[in-house]
């Protein structure tokens, strides 16, 4: 996903009519011997020598360069996406047509040394990098803060008498810090005096979650971050039809990402659900653990994420056992720009299966810092 119009333009010996020019004007791109020089050569010409963008009245045109010392833009998107728009030229992510395609220029290791060398006009290195941004799991929060509203399904697969929504809404406070808002909803179908589904069903609202997270770690020297994530569960829901715990939670937890080359990745968290009145729940421990690896569909089109998530829980009773669930899923960019995605898989579980059902779930993703929902398609 590329954050909020992303483009690089080239230098034309004194023309900027850069949408009719097949490659920029680079004599000798092999001559070029790192970031900076390839920068100033191919790019510093609209985008300026400090990385700010050139004055419109040198452009000619009314699309204005992003501003590359801007941190929270420069920093959240991977090099290979940068690599994809500067490579096959802006339309490739539905952005303008000014920014042209450097591939017949450029080799996509001279594209990386420029873009390295952007990376540099950000000062501040407290912003994680877009790398750590990896695909969102079903059912593990991840450690990467976001700009995003995701909208989550759930129903048994089973027995349907019930259908689960949640939509969340996630907000980045400045370089680590993220803020979350989610309403649970769902339908649940009455039962007849015989206990069976009645055919008639009713609305419920469930409990509202505020959440926090802040990054206490990256490195993408060894492609490890770590978040600490804190969410407060209301019992706002609808206790009765199942929808509510009744009780105010605190669910602390810890938050990992691990790069692994080859688009290949791990996530994991680790938390406990605390409940303030005690006779109403019991305190738990869960964990989480997601393997999957990001797969694109040629080299710059749709990708495809497989994933599977282990997940574990445990409450703090006497004779109580963990319950252990295995998730398989797929996740799916649906825009060009990818940051409208789809997310799709099932939780089945791995004990009591007589007693626990298995669960489909879905969702849809928008990140909204990338352009309109409407928008890059």
């Amino acid at each position: 996903m590329l954050a909020g119009g992303l483009w690089l333009a080239p230098a034309l010996a004194g023309r900027v009519d850069h949408a009719d020019a097949p490659y920029p004007a680079v004599s000798d791109p092999s001559s070029l011997e790192d970031g900076e020089r390839i920068y100033r050569s191919a790019c510093a010409a609209c985008h300026g020598a400090d990385g700010t963008g050139a004055p419109q009245s040198r452009l000619g045109f009314d699309v204005q360069p992003p501003d590359f010392t801007d941190c929270g833009f420069a920093t959240r998107e991977a090099t290979a996406d940068w690599v994809a728009v500067a490579h096959q030229g802006g339309p490739v992510r539905a952005f303008s047509r000014f920014m042209p395609a450097f591939g017949e220029a450029l080799t996509a290791a001279q594209l990386e040394a420029a873009i390295g060398h952007i990376r540099s006009f950000c000062k501040n290195d407290a912003w994680p990098r877009g790398e750590f941004n990896l695909p969102r799991p079903l059912f593990t929060t991840k450690a990467f803060p976001e700009d995003e509203v995701v909208v989550n399904a759930v129903a048994d697969k089973e027995d349907p008498g019930s259908f689960e929504l949640e939509a969340v809404f996630e907000k980045r406070i400045g370089a680590r810090n993220q803020l979350e808002a989610a309403v649970p909803f769902g339908w649940r179908e009455t039962a007849d005096a015989e206990g069976e589904g009645s055919g008639d069903w009713r609305s419920v609202l469930g409990d509202l979650v505020l959440g926090y997270k802040r990054v206490v770690y990256d490195d993408l020297d060894t492609g490890a971050i770590v978040s600490a994530n804190a969410e407060l569960v209301m019992p706002t829901g609808d206790e009765e039809s199942g929808f509510s715990s009744g009780t105010v939670l605190f669910e602390p937890s810890l938050l990992y990402g691990q790069l692994l080359g080859g688009g290949y990745f791990l996530q994991g968290q680790v938390g406990t659900g605390l409940p303030l009145e005690g006779d109403e729940a019991n305190d738990e421990a869960f964990w989480r653990l997601v393997g999957g690896r990001a797969i694109n569909q040629g080299r710059w089109g749709r990708r495809w994420t497989p994933m599977v998530e282990l997940l574990g829980a445990r409450e703090f009773a006497e004779g109580v056992k963990s319950h252990w669930d295995v998730a398989p899923q797929l996740q799916v960019t649906l825009s060009r720009r990818q940051h409208v995605r789809l997310g799709m898989g099932a939780r089945i579980p791995l004990d009591e299966r007589d007693e626990r059902e298995t669960r489909l779930a879905v969702y849809l993703l928008w990140d909204w810092f990338d352009g309109g929902l409407f928008e890059g398609w």
